[in-house]
């Protein structure tokens, strides 16, 4: 069965920053792409950071230069590494896979594995 587990999320103040991991198991050998994705109270779910079996990125406009993603060597750990936090950037964060590569990989549908998230909260 297939899991992803997120973790490091938590209270920060704004400017501050967090890693957040997602280690998957039970996956497919032939996933093509994990990404991030948030949703905050009342809005609707965002991507946030995507990469594909061989490295290329891809940012929503609002993270980029202060978000970033990467995988262990091994690929058995993604990470998000967020600096210079905002209020905004307040949400519940997932990490998801999927076997295709989405050809547009901040769309949420094209992911199949889910994980159950982890919170950010910015706040002074």
């Amino acid at each position: 069965q297939a899991h992803l587990v997120e973790s490091g999320g938590g209270s920060v103040q704004p400017g501050g920053s967090l890693r957040l991991s997602c280690v998957p198991s039970g996956l497919p050998a032939d996933i093509n792409c994990m990404g991030w994705f948030r949703q905050a109270p009342g809005k609707e779910r965002e991507g946030v950071a995507a990469i594909d079996s061989v490295g290329n990125t891809t940012y929503a406009d609002s993270v980029k230069g202060r978000l970033t993603i990467s995988q262990d060597n091994a690929k058995t750990t993604l990470y998000l590494q967020m600096n210079s936090l905002k209020a905004e950037d307040t949400a519940m964060y997932y990490c998801a896979a999927s076997v295709p590569r989405p050809i547009k990989p901040l769309e949420g549908r094209l992911y199949r594995y889910w994980g159950r998230g982890t919170q950010v909260t910015v706040s002074s």
